[in-house]
């Protein structure tokens, strides 16, 4: 089935899943064993709940699931709300909203819109390889830069390079924050932890070309898997490789293991280091989360990373959820609180 022949004009029959707004679905040789389920979307931004440690309030995903495959995503279980399941369907199941600029044009016009931050790159990547073929992201920087919405994209993609120019535009006009997702330099354990994702060195690039166009670019080191990469050669080595590519910040945390991602990742582990669960099951035995004890240890270890390779010259700032009623670029940005909350805010 060509790609390009692509036409959204009603229900086809040959469809794999009752998705609502399903179109039709579609597999190509370039995608080998990945099936793409084209829906119409009724909405584009999605409210972070209020009780939620993210920083941020609102969020666009392009699609669900994620080419990438890595072991320990924790949007995997999002997958079971469509029956499907949270392993290698959430790999190889992708829904696509192709209609997603469209409605977001809508709902940035409404007059209720406030123009808070919102955030690309939380459940899915949004410049995974199929973004190539559907040009989503184009008109989705070009709707927030026109209504005046600040944002941020997370990415493991180099595609993104393809944007540049936009985004360089676009933060003539609004604020935006770009950050990169990569935690591994080690290119052997980088593709049997995340087989679909590129390589190390191509991310790193892309955050080379990301400042070189004007931007900062943030790095969100995340997960830092215990007793795999979390020796002080290794951060070492991540917090070198991430200075000579010219990154503004990088923000590291640990592993944590929700339901879904929990069971794909220790049977992954399984497979690849046995001798790991054991350590693997006490140290998560409380829950999602590594201990306090634990994350305290690597934010030290890596604090002393971060001052040898210079990065503590200059104070991370995040993007902070704007009050109820107050104009969203007075409270984009604040700095960072004093302890870091117990989350992953890079979802790749």
């Amino acid at each position: 089935m060509r790609w390009e022949a692509r036409q959204l004009n009603g229900a086809d029959d040959s469809a794999l899943l009752p998705l609502a707004g399903l179109v039709r679905s579609v597999r190509t040789p370039e995608f080998d064993g990945v099936t793409f389920h084209e829906v119409l979307c009724r909405s584009a931004l999605n409210r972070v709940p209020a009780a939620s440690s993210m920083p941020f309030a609102w969020t666009i995903n392009t699609t669900r699931g994620c080419l990438h495959r890595c072991t320990y995503c924790f949007a995997r279980r999002t997958h079971e709300y469509l029956d499907l399941d949270s392993g290698q369907d959430f790999d190889t199941q992708i829904v696509v909203k192709t209609n997603v600029v469209e409605v977001l044009r809508k709902e940035l016009a409404r007059p209720s819109w406030q123009r808070e931050h919102v955030a690309l790159g939380t459940n899915s990547d949004p410049y995974m390889r199929a973004e190539g073929r559907y040009r989503l992201m184009p008109g989705i920087i070009r709707a927030l830069a026109e209504s005046g919405t600040p944002f941020s994209v997370l990415t493991k993609g180099p595609l993104l390079k393809r944007d540049l120019p936009l985004l360089v535009e676009a933060a003539r006009d609004v604020d935006v924050s770009v950050a990169v997702s990569l935690a591994l330099v080690d290119p052997e354990l980088q593709q049997r932890v995340e087989p679909g994702t590129p390589a190390p060195r191509a991310r790193l690039d892309l955050v080379r070309a990301i400042t070189d166009a004007g931007l900062e670019c943030s790095v969100l080191a995340m997960p830092i898997l215990p007793w795999l990469t979390d020796s002080e050669e290794q951060l070492d080595a991540l917090f070198a490789a991430l200075g000579a590519a010219g990154a503004s910040d990088v923000t590291v945390g640990a592993l944590h293991l929700r339901p879904g991602a929990r069971e794909w990742f220790l049977a992954w582990l399984e497979r690849e280091h046995p001798a790991l669960v054991p350590r693997y099951r006490r140290l998560y035995a409380g829950g999602s989360y590594a201990p306090a004890e634990y994350r305290t240890w690597l934010g030290e270890r890596a604090g002393r990373a971060r001052r040898r390779h210079g990065f503590d010259r200059r104070p991370p700032r995040r993007w902070a959820r704007s009050p109820a009623g107050a104009p969203a670029a007075s409270a984009a940005l604040e700095p960072p609180p004093a302890v870091s909350v117990p989350s992953q805010p890079a979802l790749f």
